[in-house]
């Protein structure tokens, strides 16, 4: 092992890392050695250029290990660059599918990690099966110079965001937009755009991002995930979420596209 090798150590939701010169540091086999922590499901998780990413759990509960400390992933997605953010994720996803899925779905026997692939195969029966992967869309609704934002009921108090769910069987994304803004907000929306992605392990999740326009309709809330919502301006905007967020970026866009007008 040597510092060609950067490791992901989560325990429960937080990865450990630490901070210098105001960026983000991810330990190196030598940092780990070097700690003396003891690390269960020690993994390859890709290899990039001349750096093997690895990752794991430590199940010890420490708040500081010298330097380093850990934090909350979701936080850190405004301070770890993009790409080492969606290996972190990668990460977190994989490590949370293996600590859920030990029996065959099947037949209830435990199953073995497959040798070949990524997946888990079960010793009786054959069952494959591989990491969950749960596609959820989220778009930014125009209508003229205004953006619709809606407070869901899981949000902080007064924070604001665009209208996202997940996609059901036999749906296809842009059908998934319209069905999923008509049941939260009770509005219809037109020329449906392909925006872009982000993966999103909280839990399993693929954020696949569009844009639309208001159609028809009156704004009436579900009640239930959604408690509130309206078209707001680029100049009186609410309480927003964090930047790096696939949802941030529709929002940014907005903004940025009515600032050119």
């Amino acid at each position: 092992m040597n510092k060609n090798k950067l490791c992901f150590i989560f325990h429960n939701d937080e990865l450990l890392i630490k901070e210098k010169d105001g960026n983000i540091v991810i330990p190196n086999a030598i940092d780990v050695q070097a700690l003396g922590i003891c690390l269960s499901n020690l993994d390859l998780l890709t290899i990039k250029d001349t750096t093997d990413f690895l990752f794991g759990e430590l199940h010890i509960s420490l708040t500081e290990i010298a330097e380093f400390k850990f934090y909350k992933l979701r936080v850190l997605i405004t301070a770890i660059d993009n790409p080492t953010f969606n290996l972190a994720a990668k990460a977190f996803h994989l490590l949370k599918w293996d600590n859920t899925y030990k029996y065959c779905s099947k037949c209830g026997t435990l199953v073995e990690d497959k040798k070949d692939e990524r997946a888990k195969i079960c010793p009786k029966c054959g069952l494959i099966s591989y990491p969950r992967i749960s596609p959820a869309i989220i778009t930014a609704v125009t209508k003229n110079d205004k953006l619709l934002l809606a407070h869901n009921a899981n949000f902080p108090k007064g924070t604001y965001s665009v209208i996202a769910g997940f996609a059901e069987p036999g749906e296809t994304f842009e059908d998934c937009v319209a069905r999923e803004v008509f049941e939260e907000v009770g509005v219809h929306v037109k020329n449906i755009r392909y925006f872009g992605s982000q993966p999103w392990p909280f839990p399993d999740s693929l954020m696949v991002a569009f844009t639309c326009e208001y159609a028809s309709g009156e704004i009436k809330v579900d009640g239930i995930e959604i408690d509130d919502a309206s078209f707001y301006g680029a100049e009186d905007l609410p309480t927003l979420p964090l930047g790096g967020s696939i949802a941030r970026r529709l929002i940014d866009w907005f903004i940025i596209r009515q600032t050119k007008y």
